[in-house]
């Protein structure tokens, strides 16, 4: 019998990104970047100009940031600790929405922090990367992380057996996130690993 399988987003569930690409993007492209705006594309502007950085540039920015700053993440607080305890008695994969180029670099970023775990890569909604992970790895108790509500929207949508947790662990961000367990599409909202970890363990083995 397979193992409990935990399938977890990266950026903002297990290390911050947006506040390491907001130092960034400051120091070297001169753009303010505000976290508390909503939503993230129109939160750029470069100073001394009113006008949001449109889209192109955006993506461009967000490229060149994996592709440069990566050693600059640092953990969610609690999250490598809690990733450890569970891989005790369940597997754990990440599946990040980076290009397909990038999942080396992404795996590499993780085994620097301590974490040994096979990493996925997608673009768009995951409920389809998700449900082919589930199917080859055959568990039948599976919890999905993720920290943007459309994601759990797409899981329930795709593979709605799986339990499916929102968590966002960076609070400059995190109340301006539109919640997925509000909307119907997450079994709950905890948005710090210490209250996180006892509601995945029991998701994973109630019942064992």
């Amino acid at each position: 019998m397979s193992r409990p399988l935990l399938v977890t987003d990266c950026d903002e569930v297990l290390i911050h990104m947006v506040r390491h690409f907001r130092d960034w993007l400051d120091t070297e492209h001169d753009i303010a970047f505000s976290l508390e705006r909503n939503p993230f594309l129109q939160a750029m502007t470069r100073r001394g100009h009113d006008a949001p950085i449109d889209e192109r540039e955006v993506w461009q920015l967000l490229g060149g940031f994996f592709d440069t700053q990566m050693d600059s993440q640092q953990p969610i607080t609690g999250a490598l600790e809690a990733i450890a305890d569970l891989q005790q008695d369940a597997d754990v994969v990440v599946l990040t929405n980076l290009s397909d180029e990038r999942k080396e670099a992404r795996t590499l970023q993780l085994r620097k922090l301590g974490m040994e775990v096979p990493v996925f890569t997608n673009q768009g909604p995951k409920g389809g990367a998700l449900k082919r992970i589930v199917e080859d790895h055959g568990a039948s108790r599976v919890v999905f992380i993720d920290d943007i509500a459309q994601h759990h929207a797409s899981a329930k949508a795709e593979i709605p057996h799986v339990r499916r947790l929102h968590l966002c662990g960076e609070p400059a961000i995190a109340p301006h996130v539109p919640c997925a367990h509000n909307a119907g599409d997450a079994d709950a909202r905890i948005d710090s690993w210490d209250m996180a970890l006892p509601w995945v363990r029991d998701a994973l083995h109630s019942g064992d």
